[in-house]
């Protein structure tokens, strides 16, 4: 089954206790982030601290409720272009919103999950796979039908053998 639009917002809603997030990619090609990644590239620069909207109102909400969301993001050095920008623009906002992010940095070793393409796990019950172009073109997101214990596992791995997004980015010009 593929989700859009309301039936995806509403596994962001629905989840009772962790939504987890593994991303692989250099770039995600967003239309939404066109303007944004451009005008970072020219020198703009936000305060993370100031950024209040749906998405960190909703983070700040399930923190207070309870509810965990974070992610594991798997990078290669030099940074893309996109992960800076995407570090410094939405990973600083969404760490102080209350999202647990963890860098899984590959540059001089295995990569650990090679094979393993994007997903979200809901509540460790529900795997909704990210589809996208090898360019990072999103193609469409499809509730996995299987056995989720594989992905249990890969974010036992992920979590493991990566660090805070803090620490990763210590540093770092973003």
């Amino acid at each position: 089954m593929l989700l859009a639009g309301e039936e995806w917002a509403a596994r962001f809603e629905g989840f009772q206790r962790e939504a987890w997030r593994l991303e692989t990619l250099p770039q995600y090609l967003m239309p939404q982030e066109v303007e944004e990644l451009q005008a970072f590239r020219d020198g703009a620069r936000i305060d993370p601290a100031k950024v209040h909207n749906e998405y960190t109102d909703r983070l700040r909400r399930q923190v207070t409720e309870g509810r965990v969301q974070g992610r594991v993001h798997i990078v290669t050095r030099p940074l893309s272009d996109y992960l800076r920008f995407e570090f410094s623009q939405y990973y600083r906002p969404h760490l102080l919103a209350g999202e647990q992010i963890r860098i899984l940095d590959v540059t001089d070793r295995t990569n650990p999950l090679e094979e393993v393409q994007d997903f979200w796990m809901f509540d460790r019950s529900e795997v909704v796979l990210m589809n996208y172009e090898p360019d990072g073109t999103q193609v469409n997101r499809e509730v996995f039908e299987g056995d989720v214990a594989p992905f249990i596992e890969y974010q036992r791995i992920a979590v493991a053998e990566s660090v805070p997004f803090e620490e990763f980015v210590k540093g770092l010009e973003l």
